[in-house]
């Protein structure tokens, strides 16, 4: 069992100023709407309701605090989060594109992203959620040209693999690590880039993805994670997300 079964609401912001006064690990989820994020989250941390996704994509727009540690999430989902015993921070960001929303909207959750991952200290990677039949749009890589500067790692998950055929997702794959091998700084060495295939709905990646995000949060997966109770997740895939 997995310590990001621990998850549990931390806290939400809508503005830099009122990001949390913590010192640990932030691992950050990105992903343009209609990715599967809010899906990939759920499932890592098997609880179906952790992660919102909204009916209309990309009207999310606060960044979303998850903490890992501090509670006995599942036996004791009341108690109050000990923040000293926190031992890393998920942090869902908005999803970016197709929002019908307006102009000065848009704006503001731009550099709430664009500030957020250049800016954040206590940022340990990015996690970069995109739809394998679409990798690699506009959106996603600005998400990875605003990051890659920082030096810090960038995971990247391919959602809905279920939906291609054996060829076509090792093909994918083979792209996708090819155009982030493509990507180098101004020595001419590599970034810590890193990707993989995944599928909610058949369980594909799971143990991989959970096994990088705690790699690169630091966090060893004990048995303490044993204390959480088993939810089925099988049927959770929300519909907006297929």
């Amino acid at each position: 069992m997995s310590k990001l079964w621990q998850a549990r609401f931390f806290t939400t912001v809508n503005q830099l100023r009122d990001l949390p006064d913590t010192q640990v690990p932030e691992i950050a989820f990105a992903g343009r709407s209609n990715a599967g994020k809010s899906t990939a989250i759920n499932i890592l941390c098997n609880q179906k309701g952790l992660a919102f996704a909204s009916k209309t994509p990309g009207r999310t727009q606060h960044i979303n605090y998850f903490s890992i540690g501090g509670a006995h999430v599942a036996q004791h989902r009341k108690d109050p989060t000990i923040v000293d015993e926190i031992e890393c921070l998920l942090v869902d960001l908005p999803g970016y594109g197709y929002a019908e929303v307006s102009g000065s909207a848009k704006l503001h959750w731009q550099r709430l992203l664009g500030d957020y991952v250049q800016r954040r200290e206590q940022l340990a990677a990015l996690i970069l959620i995109m739809d394998s039949r679409r990798p690699f749009t506009e959106l996603d890589v600005q998400m990875l040209e605003w990051f890659a500067p920082t030096g810090k790692p960038i995971h990247c998950i391919l959602t809905k693999v279920d939906k291609l055929n054996r060829n076509e997702s090792v093909n994918v794959l083979r792209q996708a690590k090819a155009k982030l091998d493509s990507y180098v700084d101004e020595d001419g060495e590599g970034f810590p880039f890193t990707v993989q295939l995944f599928s909610a709905l058949k369980r594909i990646g799971i143990d991989e993805a959970n096994d990088k995000i705690l790699e690169l949060a630091g966090v060893t997966d004990d048995e303490a994670a044993a204390q959480v109770d088993l939810i089925e997740m099988e049927d959770d895939v929300e519909p907006d997300e297929q």
